[in-house]
């Protein structure tokens, strides 16, 4: 079996600093939806940091609900990978 078949939660956050307040969630998913949400954002170029304990937390939240205060130092830490993976600056 291929590193795809482990796969079976994915979510995907969306932070739009002149708008929200914390991230939020925009899409998630179990199995072959976790897949292709991987593959969307692989496609897009967008990071992708595998983390279940993380994902277990934040599959809980409603798409477009805001990450809730207890993960934002998770959430920070992964935002840090992302912005290092595109070369960018962190705030």
């Amino acid at each position: 079996m291929g590193k795809k078949a482990n796969i079976r939660k994915a979510v995907a956050l969306r932070y739009k600093s002149d708008k929200d307040q914390a991230p939020r969630v925009v899409a998630k998913g179990n199995r072959e939806v976790a897949l292709k949400i991987i593959e969307i954002a692989k496609q897009n170029g967008i990071p992708v940091k595998n983390d279940p304990d993380l994902v277990e937390v934040l599959s809980k939240l409603d798409i477009n609900e805001l990450i809730p205060a207890n993960v934002y130092v998770v959430v920070a830490e992964l935002l840090a990978f992302v912005y290092s993976m595109n070369g960018k600056k962190t705030v």
